[in-house]
Parts: C-alpha cells; structure tokens; sequence
C-alpha cells in the first residue's frame, strides 16, 4: 500500500492532521489502476488516553492484503480528530459537533469522494453529527457519504441519554483543574493501559500486546491530549441521539462483538444481539451483524472485521438502489 506523508488542514483557526492511503496495484494487463477505484473509507478513531488515528494501523494493514490484494476497494483517508495525536490540541469540552465540523470540513475539502464512514465506539455520535450537517445533501443525493459501518457503538440507551448540563460541567470544571493533570498522568502510565485494556476493552489479553501499548504511551507524552479525553468522561457526546438517527437513510452496518454485553438500570442484561436490534430498528436503513470480540472489534478482531466491513462495500450500490 502507499502512505503519504502526514498532511495537515486548518479549520477554523484550528489545524488538523491526516494521511491518504492507497492501494498499489496494476490491473490484469500490467496497467496502473487508478486509486479512485471503488468506494473510498473515511475513518473516525476512538478518543481514549493516547489514542489517535494510529489506532488503524492494523485495520489499514489488512484491509491492504486482504481487500486490496485482490484488487479491490479504494483509498483509506485517516485523521487526527481535534485535540489527538498530531492535531492542534486546543483546550476545550469537545462536543460530537466539534468533531462533525472538522470531519465535514475533511470531507468536503480534502476528500472530495464518495465515502463509507468506518465509526469506532463512542465516536459514532461524531458520524451523526456529520450525517446531520450533510442531512439536505444526503436527501438530495449530492452527500459523500454513501454508508455507514459503525463499530461496538454505546448501548443504544446511551444514545438517548441526555446527562443534565451542570453535571457535565461540574466533571468537566474537576478535570481540567490541577487534580485533573496529575489524573492524567496516572492513566497514561504503562500498568494503567495494560489494566485497563484488560478490563474493559479487550475479550482476551492476546491483543494487548506491544503493538497496542506503546502507540499509546508515545500518544499520551503531550499532556493537551487529556482535554479530550476528559471531555468525553464529562460526557458531552451524550446529547439524545433518537431523533437525529431516524433522519440517516444511508445504509448501515452495526457491529457488535460476542462478548460486548451491558446491564441497564433494571437490572436486565442487554446481550449482544440486544444490542444490535436496537440500532437496527433505530436506523431506517441499517443492517446488524455479530462477529468475534468485546469493544475494540478494528483491532482484537481484525480480519472479520476487515470481512465484514468489505462485503457491506461492495453490496452498497444494490442497498443504495433499493433506497430509491
């Protein structure tokens, strides 16, 4: 595959970063092929203590031998959400508008392509604030956006809480004072990130290798990255989400992992297929699929997550006919 060199776009006075990745092939006949061929991917990462667009490394590796190997697929467009990685790292509460903002500005600006959006975890409010400002383009068929794969997203209950203002920032005010940063540099130790992983993310501990720790060692060194980490435990990105999602007629791909499992407020356990029947009777047009792992499917489950994610690709011109 072929990487360009981290690039960097500014909206509204603030700069983000990205790369471009495409595949390198030739045709049957020894001619080039164009990158331009096939539905191109826009990846949004999960926020989390030194997690940036570095988190699709392993996806974009084998999304390379596996998809493209067979010369298939487009480009891969990656960035550095505001406040991550090699992006501008203002201190702010980041709210899933923020981020939709600047994925707009992306979209429309630097890729300038027919597009599926590829969400991972709480991130996927960040896809429909997107969707939502791409709404009227959407409707009349000009949008980019022509699907959707959203990945381990938050019990859909999550998605219609509204936490109460003064409560986020109260959290929000705690966080950003002194106590905060040296929270911070607590939770971006070695120990802690293996601890964690172990306990909340991953199914098993055999993807919690070198390969994922030190990525988020070396993203947590700048200690600006901790303002959007505790915007998202200030619980911003909870903004009630039902009505917002009833509008997205673009087709949907819900991924949940076998063992991604949740207890509501009663006290009843949410299964994964639970959880993949909420979204697909939340979204008009989504369909729902389980495949191996917890929370962090790119990742601990790469190759059917790969698998997945590329026949929901090459089924969307059928899906997008039955829309009309």
């Amino acid at each position: 595959m072929s990487l360009s060199p981290t690039q960097f776009q500014t909206w509204q006075g603030d700069r983000y970063a990205y790369e471009i990745i495409e595949p390198s092939r030739g045709s049957p006949s020894g001619a080039p092929l164009s990158p331009s061929n096939g539905l191109a991917l826009l990846l949004i990462h999960p926020i989390g203590v030194g997690l940036s667009r570095r988190f699709w490394d392993r996806f974009n590796l084998a999304w390379a031998q596996q998809v493209w190997a067979r010369q298939d697929g487009g480009a891969i467009y990656n960035l550095d959400l505001l406040g991550c990685g090699e992006s501008d790292l203002p201190q702010r509460p980041y709210k899933p508008e923020d981020w939709g903002g600047q994925l707009e500005d992306f979209l429309n600006q630097v890729v300038q392509r027919p597009v599926v959006l590829v969400a991972q975890g709480a991130l996927v409010p960040a896809a429909i604030a997107l969707c939502r400002l791409e709404q009227e383009k959407i409707n009349a068929g000009t949008s980019h956006i022509k699907g959707l794969v959203l990945s381990g997203p938050p019990a859909w209950r999550l998605m219609l809480d509204v936490p109460a203002t003064w409560r986020k920032n109260l959290v929000w005010g705690l966080l950003s004072s002194p106590l905060g940063a040296l929270f911070y540099r607590y939770a971006r130790r070695r120990q802690f990130l293996e601890s964690f992983s172990r306990k909340q993310l991953f199914a098993s501990n055999s993807p919690i290798d070198a390969e994922w720790i030190e990525p988020l060692v070396a993203g947590a060194k700048a200690p600006a990255t901790r303002h959007a980490v505790f915007a998202f435990l200030s619980r911003f990105w909870q903004q009630g989400y039902g009505e917002a999602v009833a509008k997205i007629a673009v087709p949907t791909l819900v991924l949940f992992g076998d063992e991604a499992s949740s207890v509501t407020r009663s006290g009843n356990r949410e299964s994964p297929q639970d959880r993949v029947d909420a979204y697909v009777q939340a979204f008009p047009n989504a369909i729902g699929q389980i495949i191996p792992g917890r929370n962090v499917l790119p990742y601990e489950s790469t190759e059917a997550f790969v698998a997945a994610t590329n026949q929901f690709v090459k089924d969307l011109p059928d899906r997008s006919q039955s829309l009309a």
